[in-house]
């Protein structure tokens, strides 16, 4: 792929599993054009992460105007709803939106319906509910279209869809269904979706690891270890609960290293699954 491909005119989209070069990219369209780079990923939006999320440098924020990193706590509540929110002000300008969170992208290019804001009780109600009954106990009180629209086997998705009907009496389908127009339709937009060779990101991932350790990783884990709780979407930074488990004396550190380098190549197979699946109409780019 040659960067003069690319549109100078229109807002751009770079997705793309962990590792995959998303980031490097977008520094590039951003110094060629004015852009803004905009983060579509969601852990890279929590203050207490930077080398474990791979998030821009310091100097990289420096060099090239940045949005929406680093910018939420530990603890608090942050959804795709937020993200849509805040992305909306910055779409004025030209951007660059890039992030390996497929529904962040969904949300901008095919809408997102306005669901309230499920209490923390219900959320507490849930959590519970999961821990002590499961998955299937959950799945088995949604109505019906919105079990045929959700992954089964997916506990967050069906724990959502159970909360958002515990809060609101109204199935998480009937809800999508009035969902708004979109902020940036595809029509509107250069949609690149990078799609890599397993082997070459399998040696990425492996070598980013290694340079994520040597950058201090083993400390920015100490610095979660106060307060952890593997509930938080903040601790769901691959390598965070593997190095928290090692600091723990749970694992030791070349235990703790190749468990999560097996979770980030785990999490680039279900990435690659997500964009093949959803991003059908999205421009493919073959790597290396």
């Amino acid at each position: 792929m040659r960067i003069d491909d690319i549109s100078r005119e229109a807002p751009v989209l770079i997705a793309g599993p962990t590792a995959s070069g998303k980031s490097a990219l977008a520094m590039e369209l951003a110094a060629r054009d004015g852009r803004l780079i905009v983060n579509a990923d969601a852990l890279q939006v929590y203050e207490n992460w930077r080398i474990l999320t791979a998030r821009p440098s310091l100097a990289d924020e420096a060099a090239l105007p940045h949005a929406l990193y680093g910018h939420v706590a530990r603890d608090a509540p942050y959804s795709v709803g937020h993200w849509l929110r805040e992305v909306a002000p910055l779409l004025a300008r030209p951007v660059v939106v890039v992030g390996g969170t497929g529904l962040n992208f969904n949300a901008l290019t095919r809408g997102l319906a306005e669901i309230p804001e499920v209490p923390p009780p219900v959320r507490a109600e849930a959590d519970a509910r999961m821990e002590a009954e499961g998955r299937a106990a959950l799945l088995a009180e949604l109505d019906p279209e919105t079990r045929a629209r959700i992954d089964p086997l997916n506990g967050v998705r069906v724990q959502r869809a159970w909360e958002v009907w515990r809060a609101t009496g109204r199935g998480l389908a009937a809800w999508q269904a009035e969902t708004p127009a979109p902020l940036l339709p595809l029509g509107q937009v250069e949609a690149l979706v990078l799609a890599p060779e397993v082997p070459w990101l399998n040696d990425r991932i492996d070598r980013r690891f290694a340079a994520m350790l040597a950058e201090g990783a083993v400390e920015e884990a100490r610095a979660n270890l106060a307060g952890w709780n593997p509930r938080l979407p903040s601790s769901r930074a691959i390598g965070g609960p593997e190095l928290v488990a090692h600091l723990r004396g749970d694992r030791t550190l070349d235990e703790a290293t190749g468990a999560a380098r097996l979770a980030s190549r785990q999490y680039a197979k279900r990435q690659r699954t997500w964009f093949r699946s959803n991003m059908r109409d999205w421009r493919l780019i073959s790597l290396p």
